[in-house]
């Protein structure tokens, strides 16, 4: 997964705060645009998501996004890590950040344009029989289980809550979402662990699971994780979408708006790099809905 939605996802339990009123930098962005510049904030080395070579899904996107904008691309490069969004888009250095949670607060977004979910990812055909299509199922408890995770924290993410729930903890192996960073792609690793045999079955973001499975040397298979098959609060399938700043809600209407006439492009260059989409709660941003008004901003934040 790639990692800002990883680590909003981590934040999404924190507590409450009050939204954050408008500020001065909310019309930064419309002079931005103004002068010709979509300005992104983007990490460079995120692959399938973005890169400084332009080569991710994402990278494709804002290219699209600017192009129906009348505008160009100018990107804010820095790692996805903690305080990406504090010190890139709150601190007013660019103005669009795409494919984070529609749901987060710390971000005023569009309506999704796309929903994917986590996969379990296993090689195709091997000795442990039909790949694993559950939480529940037996086998986890002695398989080499491999899982992204922030820090030393394995229940910092869903599938490690999921995991722990059921007492599968001592077979489980954490990789890393932000690993070694002079490497390409360092959240890949986890996806190469089960090419390489380290592990037997991973449980891994789907877009990011899908581009390098659809890439590997080793056939890899892919299965859903089910939405609401882990039980409790964990939830496996987000609807993605572009975030502005709170109060910045002429930059979100504008993005809003190009997304849902340009979604038949969108969904091509999502097929094209192996991005597993589903079906369900979130609504399809099309050119049809594109008049009708963007989700309000929510309360709950870590507000950093």
């Amino acid at each position: 997964m790639r990692r800002i939605i990883l680590v909003v996802l981590g934040g999404l339990a924190a507590a409450a705060c009050h939204r954050a009123p408008a500020t001065p930098r909310a019309s930064a962005s419309a002079s931005a645009l103004a002068a010709g510049d979509l300005r992104v904030c983007a990490d460079p080395n995120n692959l399938p998501f973005t890169d400084k070579a332009g080569a991710g899904f994402d990278n494709a996107i804002a290219e699209l996004v600017a192009r129906e904008l009348g505008a160009r691309v100018s990107y804010v490069w820095h790692p996805e890590r903690h305080g990406f969004l504090r010190e890139t888009l709150n601190a007013g250095r660019c103005d669009v950040v795409l494919g984070v949670p529609a749901a987060t607060g710390q971000l005023l977004t569009t309506r999704p344009y796309y929903r994917s979910g986590y996969v379990f990812v296993q090689r195709r055909g091997d000795r442990h029989g039909a790949p694993v299509r559950s939480f529940d199922d037996p086998r986890l408890a002695r398989l080499r289980v491999g899982i992204h995770v922030i820090g030393d924290d394995y229940n910092s993410l869903p599938p490690g809550v999921a995991l722990a729930r059921r007492g599968i903890v001592k077979n489980v192996v954490g990789y890393s979402i932000y690993g070694n960073y002079d490497r390409p792609s360092p959240p890949a690793d986890l996806i190469r662990a089960v090419e390489r045999g380290d592990v037997d079955v991973a449980i891994a973001w789907g877009p990011l699971a899908g581009y390098f499975a659809k890439r590997s040397t080793v056939p890899l298979a892919l299965t859903p994780v089910p939405a609401g098959g882990a039980g409790g609060a964990a939830q496996f399938v987000y609807d993605i979408a572009a975030g502005v700043r709170r109060g910045d809600t002429a930059m979100r209407a504008r993005v809003d708006g190009a997304l849902a006439r340009r979604h038949a492009q969108v969904e091509a260059i999502l097929a094209q790099y192996g991005v597993p989409t589903r079906s369900g709660a979130g609504e399809p941003l099309t050119a049809g809905t594109a008049a009708r008004a963007p989700r309000e901003e929510v309360a709950i934040c870590d507000c950093d």
